[in-house]
């Protein structure tokens, strides 16, 4: 708590230093300077939004149509300690778009958002509590090693595949492992495709087989039909003939 304050009184301090300006409130927000808090909630908004104070330490921007977190969004925000981006319509975060959050982020809410796929580059060495319940999954072996790597709060997402509907935590505590899994997945593609390539190979080797046979066929019916060269006569065969 004393670390709080003491960061309070520097946000409060700051603002009275600089220009009022640099301490405005973006546009479509609110600014609680006494907690440092920065609503942006129902605004409309599409994305994130510019010119947030640097000592912000709560950023509220939940229930707004933002689809996309680029990288740059948050990297003067070093002293966040809750982002709250739930019910938007977020489906990707750029490659380290929240690894500029400081080490004192202490929660990060992604749920009821449009996550698919997201690896562990987009998200950096947070240890923050992290909310990703209610996106659509697609439950593979990248996102179980997302999983095992971040300080989840867990609730029922869904997910698509597979295994629909059913709780992630639930499907990685009862031992269904994604990553095997695409492991088998590419050996049975592996061994249809050399099958499907196989059988290629001997349907053209038939092929060829045949048509050389037909053309042996041919050639030979060619040459029957030709006529039979005349015998011409000899020498032996004019003698006596004279006698």
């Amino acid at each position: 708590e004393r670390v709080f304050i003491s960061k309070l009184t520097s946000f409060l301090s700051i603002c009275q230093i600089l220009p009022a300006q640099q301490c405005a409130c973006p546009d479509s927000c609110h600014c609680a300077w006494d907690t440092a808090t920065v609503l942006c909630s129902d605004a409309g908004l599409r994305e994130i939004p510019e010119g947030i104070p640097p000592e912000t330490v709560s950023l509220h921007l939940e229930r707004n149509y933002i689809r996309n977190i680029p990288e740059s969004a948050f990297s003067n925000l070093v002293r966040l300690r809750d982002l709250y981006l739930s019910h938007n319509r977020i489906d990707s975060l750029a490659s380290g778009a929240l690894q500029h959050l400081g080490p004192e982020l202490r929660l990060l809410d992604l749920s009821h958002n449009q996550l698919r796929h997201v690896s562990k580059e987009e998200f950096g060495s947070t240890r923050a509590k992290t909310r990703l319940y209610h996106n659509p999954w697609h439950c593979d072996c990248t996102l179980q090693e997302l999983m095992e790597t971040l300080n989840l709060e867990w609730e029922d997402p869904g997910s698509l595949g597979e295994h629909a509907g059913q709780p992630l935590v639930k499907l990685l505590d009862s031992g269904v492992n994604f990553c095997s899994l695409q492991r088998k997945t590419t050996d049975v593609a592996m061994l249809v495709t050399m099958f499907v390539w196989f059988f290629m190979v001997i349907v053209y080797v038939v092929y060829y087989v045949r048509q050389n046979q037909a053309e042996a066929r041919r050639h030979l019916e060619y040459l029957k039909s030709l006529p039979s060269p005349r015998k011409t006569p000899t020498e032996t065969d004019t003698l006596s003939t004279g006698f």
